[in-house]
């Protein structure tokens, strides 16, 4: 294990021993000792696997030691458990370092998603719809809730655009890949010669932000409210309940109006604009951290073609990191996992080079 590694070790050990010594004199103060008690239940993991990384490379020079024993039987035990333990510290290694990276504040968020049907017409709209499917089979095969906060449907089964709630334990650590440009290649079902064409959508990936976590005066907002509408511009509602949310000092506009009262969709709209105003600030920071590294995965910038959907191949493109899948029917029906391991694995191992971990 590199020096570097240690020295960051030995100070997370350091704090954990100090947290342990807190505890026992933090007498009846109830919320201090929550406080500490949460932040070693943190920090309790990395040092069960520090140990466990210690104790296996004890046996392992113990058993290297009796590899240069005269006797048969016991060189070939000892051979045995060294090539188990070198494997084991291996891993061990590997999970210290992962374990060891920053974390993303926002990883175990909930996500809110938007989807925009982009170029190609009615078709672009039915593809925003396909993409909507997809995140709601795989919010449901992770068990996750997805709740609708604004829609704008065509008459043929399609949105112009949608966003949702996606509820789940480490929702934003696996959906935040899917930010970009999507495309698909297919014959519309409006397409009376056959012919194949190109469409696109784009996905906004954004973390769920408490109100506490972003202030935003009131008067850099201009609200307003009208009456909501359907499919095809009729009214659904006699009463003006939907509202539009104006943010003067970046110009974003924020519509809700699937919900039945006037304040839920304010209270929708607020909750889409925090996060997209955290994004914004989220993004600066890490431009200002990391100014020259551009790296493709995880990026999740907008204008990025990260994914093709070709119907005729039954063929699905993630062009980040060249992988394709040749299964079409199974991720549009939720399977993702997929591309979302791979762009993690390989955002991790840039991140351990950045981190100088890399082996």
């Amino acid at each position: 294990m590199k020096l570097d590694m240690l020295d960051k070790i030995a100070g997370i050990e350091e704090r954990y021993n100090e947290l342990n010594q807190l505890l026992m004199e933090v007498g009846d103060d109830y919320q201090r000792a929550t406080e500490l008690s949460i932040e070693r239940a943190e920090l309790e993991p990395l040092i069960t696997k520090t140990n466990r990384y210690r104790q296996a490379t004890q046996q392992l020079e113990e058993a290297r030691a009796l590899a240069e024993t005269d006797d048969d039987e016991l060189r070939q035990l000892a051979t045995a458990e060294i090539e188990q333990l070198e494997f084991e510290l291996g891993n061990l290694e590997r999970e210290l370092k992962s374990m060891l990276l920053p974390q993303d504040a926002r990883d175990n968020r909930n996500v809110i998603m938007e989807i925009r049907a982009g170029t190609g017409g009615d078709e672009a709209a039915l593809f925003a719809a396909d993409l909507f499917r997809i995140y709601s089979r795989y919010a449901e095969l992770q068990r996750w809730k997805v709740e609708i906060l604004s829609s704008h449907e065509i008459g043929i089964g399609g949105f112009k655009e949608i966003s949702f709630l996606i509820k789940g334990q480490g929702a934003y650590s696996r959906l935040k890949y899917e930010s970009g440009v999507h495309r698909v290649q297919r014959v519309p079902i409006t397409e009376s010669q056959g012919r194949i064409h190109t469409s696109a959508a784009t996905v906004a990936v954004l973390a769920e932000v408490d109100e506490v976590e972003i202030t935003i005066p009131e008067n850099d907002l201009r609200i307003d409210v009208y009456k909501s509408a359907g499919a095809g511009g009729q009214s659904v509602q006699k009463n003006a309940t939907a509202v539009r949310i104006t943010h003067f000092p970046t110009g974003i506009v924020v519509q809700c109006q699937d919900e039945r009262s006037q304040l839920q969709n304010k209270t929708r709209a607020m909750s889409i604009l925090r996060a997209r105003l955290y994004e914004i600030e989220e993004e600066k920071r890490r431009a200002e951290i990391d100014q020259d590294r551009r790296a493709q995965v995880g990026t999740g910038e907008r204008s990025e073609k990260i994914r093709t959907y070709n119907y005729p191949q039954s063929r699905v493109t993630d062009h980040r990191i060249n992988l394709s899948s040749y299964n079409l029917p199974a991720v549009m029906d939720g399977e993702i996992d997929f591309f979302i391991d791979e762009l993690a694995t390989r955002e991790e191992a840039e991140r351990l080079a950045a981190a100088g971990f890399e082996d």
